[in-house]
């Protein structure tokens, strides 16, 4: 297990985000009292008005976005190197806990077994009961913001949401369509439409509760399909804090615990040692080209990984292509130079090649 865990869903950039329930069809038709009409202008500022919630409910998540059969990296090799992968294929059931930035709970149902993420004020525990095995690590005290907070757990419909909303400018014309039911409550639909052409992104569609203005529901659907690529929602959903024994986790006997060191985090603070801040950002951080739905990111080779799980699930995950590699889905496009560099973008292939050609 690894920091990846601490998103439900991998985020490489907001493009990865989208390629990241097992829901029938569309988000649920609205049934019961039509909700009173908004605009979009409307809808966003109800989104906005929502506060942190406490809650707990079951999520349903599904995932069509034409990714290859999962990779095995061979026998006795750690599983989690795939896990991020396997994330985004297929349905998965996870109950949600949250009470507040420091206390937030997922359980990823497999079949016969359990996957945990649990954060606890400065604590993070992460358990899987299929080989028994636990990590733990502790934040340093002040630091929770910077290495994240119980937002970091669990990627819930108002987290994704978020992401989407923030990432709103005039490429994207915004819209309510009719009213949906989800988890038994009303919900404005709230639909983002890419205005170009050039990506590879159809639509998004936000459930958003009329009553707290909550982000119920996402889904992601692609270009030319009509299902969508990529659903996650409430099934079941109480509002309120969860008890508080839910964010306490003790690992089970037996279990194999691994401590993870974080390292300090001292803002402002560099020694004269240190690596200058430009210097991290600039390996950290990526190089963006275009805009709106056509941007593209490039990261810094070594993004994907140099162990030989790694390199074992980047071969069997991608195809080969002029200068690189490449891992391809409905709704991203993933390319790997030969020398490491990463292109990502929910563009087609050629517009990740030019941006390789503007450099």
């Amino acid at each position: 297990m690894t920091r990846k865990w601490l998103r439900w869903l991998p985020a490489v950039a907001v493009p990865a985000v989208i390629a990241a329930g097992a829901l029938a069809g569309s988000l649920p038709a609205r049934a019961g009292d039509p909700l009173p009409p908004r605009t979009p202008e409307q809808v966003l500022q109800l989104i906005a008005q929502h506060r942190e919630p406490a809650l707990s409910g079951t999520l349903e998540q599904s995932s069509e976005l034409g990714l290859p059969e999962l990779p095995k990296t061979g026998a006795g090799s750690d599983s989690s190197g795939t896990a991020w992968l396997e994330l985004l294929t297929g349905p998965h059931t996870a109950r949600v806990y949250r009470d507040g930035p420091d206390n937030a709970r997922i359980q990823v149902l497999d079949r016969l077994a359990e996957r945990n993420a649990v954060r606890h004020g400065n604590e993070v525990w992460f358990y899987n009961s299929k080989d028994n095995t636990a990590s733990h690590l502790q934040l340093p005290a002040g630091t929770a913001d910077h290495y994240g907070s119980g937002k970091d757990v669990t990627a819930t419909p108002d987290q994704l949401a978020a992401m989407f909303l923030a990432k709103v400018d005039p490429s994207t014309d915004v819209s309510v369509g009719a009213d949906v039911q989800v988890a038994g409550r009303e919900a404005y639909n709230l639909v983002l439409t890419p205005r170009s052409d050039a990506t590879l992104v159809s639509s998004i569609a936000v459930a958003v509760d009329g009553q707290t203005g909550l982000p119920l529901g996402v889904e992601v659907k692609a270009r030319g399909q009509s299902e969508p690529a990529f659903r996650v929602a409430y099934t079941s959903l109480t509002l309120g804090a969860p008890d508080a024994s839910v964010f306490t986790f003790s690992p089970p006997p037996g279990a194999t615990v691994k401590e993870i060191q974080v390292p300090e985090h001292q803002e402002g603070k560099e020694s004269a040692n240190a690596t200058p801040p430009a210097a991290k950002d600039s390996t950290h951080k990526p190089v963006v080209t275009g805009s709106g739905w056509e941007s593209v990111a490039e990261f810094p080779a070594g993004t994907a990984g140099s162990t030989p799980d790694a390199a074992a699930l980047l071969e069997q995950a991608t195809v080969p292509v002029q200068g690189g590699r490449l891992l391809s889905t409905a709704l991203v496009n993933v390319l790997v130079l030969d020398d490491g560099q990463v292109f990502v973008g929910s563009v087609p292939l050629e517009r990740l090649q030019a941006a390789v050609l503007q450099k």
